[in-house]
């Protein structure tokens, strides 16, 4: 059973190890003595250790889960004293306890219906006391819990899936919990209720060394902390890097999650075998079905490929299988995600032992089952997880190794980066019917952040892999140059679609050069990458990836696709813009005030978007953006733009906004708001700034943030000098920044506001008065990008 399950890379056996693991024993030798102090010598009655403590498993914080057992032979008032005699020292030393005082028939009984309470007697341990009332309890809750474990473990089964659903997945989490993850230390101790129900046995060796050191770095988060908490919070990482002996954090969360991941995958082979045994069971009770299939319990084998069947839930090797044929793990891999089965872990075993190696380039079938597998759709990610925890996938991509486990250190990212590129290959999948070369896609989908963890530009490295690995997987060399194309500029088209103007002929020229370096017809390239990008966006998390982001990337495409076809057309949306824009100009221009405001399509829990038109002129940004933060608005995005009302020209603003608490202004109030601004009653500045410091000691708790970065961006306008500001989101940050502009005297013709999870993406296309140089370098330029440094510093 050992060899079922990839052990965490990480060798856990150190020294460290062994200091930690002794550390759990003292605390709970510790603790056993001082409690049976506390009991003295009475009879009829004993301390029991459940949970946890009772698999001597305590860390600094944990709780002391003790049951006081008694034999009923003492009234009521009896056992209160006696209990009072225990817990009540066991408070004034400011230890957390969960206790209950039971006789064996009282514990008994509430196991039969609690799941956790017999999740914790499974594990009672004897303290002091009457040992015969411990083994008494022992004893009839393992029998109940083995008799009644048909109905007990799809339970336990739930609730597993219940905490990954809450929780998440601790292998791919950046700031996960240590033991209420998927993969974490429950699923561990699930793994002991299984094997103690005699129904399924589990995987050994890998999953208790893997549950050990997620105890160990337990251990030290509750040391260092001085908390009971178990999520290990990025600020806390570095220290218990060094405490646990790793060269850094990453290396840290590297093992973390490799831990988990073994621990979740010895769980999915576990409780396979449990449905498979209970499964065996239902069939066989059924007289009737035993002779329908002549006494024969076992289901039929069904052909899903050339050497393998569907039995038993999993796809497997069928009998006549040739384990050395080296496409055959991935013709097993490929109809096993199709089907949405896993691989049975004896034909993992079967295939991981087996000699056989592909030869370079590989052969076409090799090839063919390689995207076939690529684009099963969610079906690849277990089947994918299975590969790599038996070495059959580093055995086919070598390059899987660096990557496995590789955190990012990037709020916007929910994901390491090997299963980032999954869950792309995954979303690229879905994408496949809208486009020519599939293929490429899916293949371009796996290879694109290769390069991550190495020295320099991962998108420039994973080019320089991919041009060895389109190689040996044996793609043309036309289709390896689109791949390599696609590799070094998988960020291009995300970059130009939310911080460039669509409409400038200068936003175009990056992405029609990186059509020219690909093997495929430029515009199937643009097609390629776009889709690329939408499914890149997708896997990376919410913070990237919403409606608004799907129509500006469509938006570029378009535009991009006209231009290839000779055309000079704007878009649907640019033209529905423009025409939204003038009506809402329009009505600016027979308003009193010159302000019109109005919700367009509000969403949910407090997101939607703000439409305003104001007469343009210089500050105009920061005057809108400085009201909705004293309103308590938080900008997502904006876009900026002008349309003329008779003789006026108003500045439209289309925003983007969430509320910071509750729902989103009053739109006659924010009117109002900016009536007073605009005619200097509202102080806005002033206001902010009274904010600010009244937030300033919360803000100085917070973990460092990288400075602010203040650039020019030379080339990207043919008309407008363009500013480009990458800084930490905070309350009133694009009303400094707006304020900043307006104070050089320039004016913000078009913006492209962006919030990525913490962070403030914001592009500003400025134009200054004739005869003004703000060529990059000038003097002028230089000034702009120090005021603007200097207001956000």
């Amino acid at each position: 059973m050992n060899d079922e399950v990839r052990p965490a890379s990480r060798d856990l056996e150190g020294e460290h190890v062994l200091r930690f693991a002794q550390g759990r024993e003292a605390r709970s030798d510790e603790m056993d003595a001082w409690l049976a102090g506390l009991l003295g010598d009475v009879e009829g009655a004993a301390l029991v250790a459940v949970g946890g403590y009772g698999r001597r498993q305590l860390s600094p914080g944990s709780d002391l889960d003790v049951v006081l057992l008694h034999d009923g032979s003492r009234d009521a008032a009896a056992i209160a004293e006696l209990a009072d005699s225990i817990w009540y020292p066991i408070w004034d030393a400011k230890v957390k306890l969960d206790h209950s005082v039971r006789t064996v028939a009282e514990a008994r009984s509430v196991a039969q219906e609690d799941l956790a309470v017999v999740l914790g007697l499974l594990t009672a341990r004897h303290v002091a006391g009457a040992a015969e009332l411990t083994e008494a309890l022992r004893s009839l809750v393992l029998a109940d819990w083995r008799k009644q474990a048909p109905r007990r473990l799809p339970e336990l089964k739930a609730l597993r899936e219940e905490r990954r659903e809450r929780h998440g997945e601790l292998a791919y989490l950046l700031e996960g919990d240590l033991k209420e993850c998927a993969g974490g230390l429950r699923d561990a101790d699930s793994l002991r209720a299984i094997a103690a129900s005699w129904i399924a046995d589990v995987p050994h060796g890998a999953p208790e060394a893997a549950q050990g050191f997620l105890l160990d770095v337990r251990w030290v988060l509750h040391t260092r902390t001085g908390r009971a908490a178990d999520r290990i919070l990025l600020q806390e990482q570095d220290e218990l890097a060094a405490e646990l002996e790793f060269e850094s954090a990453d290396e840290l969360m590297r093992a973390v999650s490799d831990a988990a991941r073994t621990i979740d995958y010895a769980c999915d082979v576990a409780w396979r075998r449990v449905d498979q045994a209970l499964a065996t069971r239902n069939r066989s009770s059924g007289i009737s079905g035993l002779l329908r299939r002549g006494g024969n319990s076992a289901p039929p084998r069904e052909p899903l490929a050339d050497g393998v069947v569907k039995a038993e839930g999993e796809a497997a090797l069928a009998l006549a299988a040739d384990p050395n044929d080296p496409v055959l793990p991935l013709r097993i891999a490929s109809a096993a995600a199709r089907a949405g089965l896993p691989i049975s872990p004896a034909s993992l075993e079967r295939l991981a032992a087996s000699p056989a190696v592909l030869p370079e380039p590989w052969p076409e079938p090799a090839r063919a089952e390689l995207l076939r597998l690529l684009g099963a759709g969610p079906g690849l990610i277990p089947v994918w997880e299975a590969l790599d925890r038996t070495g059959l996938l580093v055995r086919l991509l070598p390059e899987w190794e660096r990557i496995r486990s590789l955190p990012q250190r990037n709020a916007l990212h929910v994901h390491t980066v090997d299963r980032h590129i999954v869950q792309t290959v995954v979303h690229a999948a879905e994408r496949t019917r809208r486009v020519d070369r599939a293929d490429l896609l899916l293949a371009a989908a796996l290879c694109h952040d290769l390069g991550k963890g190495l020295p320099g530009d991962h998108c420039q490295t994973g080019a320089d892999i991919v041009a060895k690995l389109g190689v040996r997987l044996g793609f043309p060399a036309h289709d390896v140059a689109t791949l390599i194309a696609l590799t070094r500029h998988h960020l291009l088209f995300a970059e130009l679609a939310v911080h460039r103007d669509p409409t400038d002929p200068a936003t175009l020229a990056p992405l029609l050069a990186a059509a020219g370096e690909s093997g495929t017809g430029p515009g199937d390239f643009v097609v390629l990458l776009h889709l690329l990008t939408e499914a890149d966006s997708q896997a990376t998390g919410p913070a990237v990836w919403s409606t608004w982001r799907a129509s500006l990337y469509r938006e570029l495409g378009l535009r991009a696709q006209a231009v290839l076809a000779g055309e000079d057309q704007p878009s649907t949306q640019t033209a529905g813009h423009e025409e939204a824009d003038q009506t809402l100009a329009g009505q600016a221009a027979i308003a009193p005030d010159g302000i019109a405001v109005q919700a367009v399509a509000p969403g949910s829990a407090g997101i939607g978007r703000i439409d305003v038109a104001i007469p343009d002129q210089v500050g105009a940004l920061a005057l809108v953006a400085g009201v909705l933060t004293l309103r308590h608005v938080r900008v997502l995005a904006a876009e900026l733009s002008s349309a003329k009302a008779g003789a006026a020209t108003y500045a439209v603003q289309r925003w983007t906004v969430a509320a910071e608490y509750g729902e989103l202004p009053d739109l006659v109030r924010l009117r109002t708001d900016l009536r007073g601004a605009r005619a200097g009653t509202l102080k806005i500045a002033e206001r902010l700034a009274t904010r600010d410091q009244e937030r300033a000691g919360q803000r100085r708790q917070r973990p460092a943030t990288p400075p602010a970065t203040v650039r020019l961006l030379p080339s990207a306008s043919e008309t407008a000098t363009v500013l480009e500001v990458r800084a930490e989101d905070t309350p009133g940050l694009l009303h400094r920044i707006g304020a900043a502009i307006a104070g050089t005297g320039a004016d913000i013709e078009r913006a492209r506001i962006a919030t990525l999870g913490p962070q403030a993406v914001d592009v500003f296309y400025l134009t200054f008065g004739v005869g003004s140089e703000t060529a990059v370098g000038s003097a002028a330029a230089e000034e702009l990008v120090a005021e603007v440094r200097a207001a956000l510093n």
